[in-house]
């Protein structure tokens, strides 16, 4: 299963919540964080996946890729003009965008470390300016957290779906996992499945010296910025990759 699809549950979240425009607000306050740390409110966007602040970029040019004919068909709807460009002709598009924005964890959906590199180095290249993405503390995570993510329910009167992600992990390599989320929507009890994905761990220093090597002159993990995805209730850290 690939990223867009990861992102779909996501939009499925989005949809079912009676206070759609909160959730986008706040998710845009985040983008406006990093932006007020950067000193610079892009005009050229490329979101990663559908995130609920592509509902809510003021840029000229918005982009998207790595999503689901679903999600752009949803984000057409609320009226929004993107340009969509397909995964295999993204290295064509090389420093187009001031901003990139690849949210919940991007860079751990990869099946090795060449992989994660590759995603890294192509995201880079897409940036003027500066990237945007999020990650965990996977140094110090907590074992309790290993084979779950923080359950998360949205509520729409007196129905619910709650959403759940169980992380199974690889039992040679400590640094691969598959992802998978499972949505139960009640009363009906319907069960939706997303996944399974696979998953490799990604650390501050890591991702810094990956970034580094793909042109980047400064990695910042902005401490006062604390992402949640609709999803799950675990925190991710903002960072951001800066090129100029």
């Amino acid at each position: 299963m690939n990223f867009a699809n990861y992102t779909d549950a996501v939009l499925s979240a989005l949809e079912f919540n009676p206070k759609i425009n909160e959730a986008i607000t706040r998710k845009q306050e985040i983008l406006d964080g990093v932006y007020s740390t950067e000193n610079l409110d892009p005009t050229s966007v490329l979101f990663v996946g559908f995130t609920p602040a592509i509902l809510s970029c003021r840029a000229g040019r918005i982009a998207v890729t790595e999503i689901s004919d679903t999600a752009l068909n949803f984000i057409r709807t609320r009226r929004v003009s993107v340009e969509y460009i397909a995964d295999k002709d993204i290295t064509q598009y090389r420093k187009q965008f001031q901003c990139v924005v690849a949210m919940d964890e991007y860079f751990t959906y990869a099946d090795s470390d060449q992989d994660q590199q590759n995603k890294i180095g192509i995201i880079c290249s897409l940036a003027r300016n500066f990237v945007i993405s999020t990650i965990r503390d996977y140094k110090n995570k907590d074992f309790k957290e290993r084979e779950f993510s923080q359950p998360a329910m949205v509520r729409n009167g007196g129905a619910s779906r709650l959403y759940v992600e169980n992380h199974n992990w690889d039992l040679k390599d400590r640094t691969l996992w598959h992802s998978t989320i499972h949505e139960i929507d009640t009363p009906s009890n319907q069960l939706t499945t997303y996944g399974p994905f696979a998953r490799r761990t990604m650390y501050f220093k890591q991702l810094a010296k990956f970034s580094l090597d793909s042109g980047a002159v400064n990695f910042f993990v902005h401490k006062n910025l604390m992402y949640k995805s609709l999803i799950k209730k675990n925190y991710e850290h903002v960072v951001s990759i800066q090129f100029d």
